[in-house]
């Protein structure tokens, strides 16, 4: 099935699935759909703008470190995390401070949730999350970030069913659908229960979920880079179906990294194919460092493919 087709079928299924959907997903986002006076709202935009200045901050010592460290100027890792936990510390202690003063404000416990899940707190957001979700059940986010969370920890029944309200709730979110396939990719063998379908369909459903996100997100070579990867686990391979999707990858990648890795996979996929001469020709455009173990793998796998052409046994 082909990118475009899959486009199509993706406009499709989200009509199927999410109907007309909630009218304005941003109304439920704004401080006035929690916080009723002025007061609250001031505070609660004070938080806010505090979170975003320590994450600013910390965000530019991680780069300043980097490039220290080129010349041996640099502080541990240790080091800066332990300067990195100081400095947000006082973040969370406003949260918890302002969640106190308002225990029903399901926005906040939104925002607290992804606090505590960026400090690899996942436990704790959890929590956050799931009383977000009780005061506020037809909010998308929460449901999103909580099927992940499940997606880990379990169970992953709730995970799956959370990921389907998330995109009914918000069809538009290109990260839902792609979140949604990467947890039945990674959860093909519980996916399939669930489901009551084959591991082969699960993949197909990955596939229909990434080209959901890409279709909605045309330019994200990360999409596009997963949905030509579940390729791959399909039998027989679609080979052409898989050289388009890795055509498109390479179309829409911004960074050369990006570039060659689409040019290693559709040398790969050609050689698959059986297509060697094609694949060695597309290995020769492969020169950035980054790929150079991996083009060397396939050059000696595309060698051991040719000399098992020309043995009199293959004949």
């Amino acid at each position: 099935m082909k990118l475009i087709l899959l486009g199509s079928l993706a406009a499709l299924w989200i009509a199927f699935q999410c109907g007309a959907a909630i009218d304005s997903v941003q109304a439920k986002f704004s401080p006035s759909a929690s916080r009723s006076d002025t007061k609250a709202i001031g505070e609660y935009e004070r938080l806010q703008a505090a979170d975003d200045a320590a994450q600013v901050e910390v965000d530019t010592w991680l780069r300043q470190n980097k490039a220290a460290q080129i010349d041996g100027r640099g502080i541990s890792d240790t080091e800066l995390q332990t300067r990195i936990s100081k400095r947000f510390e006082p973040v969370r202690t406003a949260y918890e401070n302002y969640l106190s003063r308002h225990p029903n404000d399901g926005q906040a416990h939104l925002a607290f949730g992804n606090f505590l899940n960026d400090r690899q707190d996942e436990r704790a957001a959890q929590l956050q999350w799931e009383k977000a979700l009780e005061l506020d059940p037809n909010n998308a986010a929460i449901y999103n970030n909580l099927a992940g969370r499940y997606s880990e920890s379990g169970p992953v029944n709730k995970a799956f069913d959370y990921f389907t309200k998330a995109v009914k709730l918000c069809s538009t979110n290109a990260a839902f659908y792609h979140n949604f396939g990467d947890s039945i990719y990674v959860l093909r063998k519980p996916a399939a229960a669930y489901y009551n379908i084959t591991e082969q369909q699960v993949y197909g459903r990955a596939l229909l979920l990434y080209s959901n996100a890409l279709w909605l997100d045309p330019q994200n070579y990360p999409f596009a880079r997963d949905f030509a990867q579940t390729y791959y686990s399909l039998k027989p391979l679609p080979v052409n179906d898989a050289l388009q999707a890795w055509t498109n990858a390479f179309k829409i990648a911004r960074e050369e990294a990006d570039r060659e890795d689409a040019c290693v996979h559709l040398a790969r996929v050609k050689m698959l194919a059986g297509r060697l001469a094609e694949a060695r020709a597309q290995l020769e455009t492969v020169t950035n460092e980054v790929w150079l173990k991996a083009k060397s793998t396939l050059l000696h796998n595309l060698e051991e493919r040719e000399k098992a052409r020309l043995s009199p046994d293959s004949r």
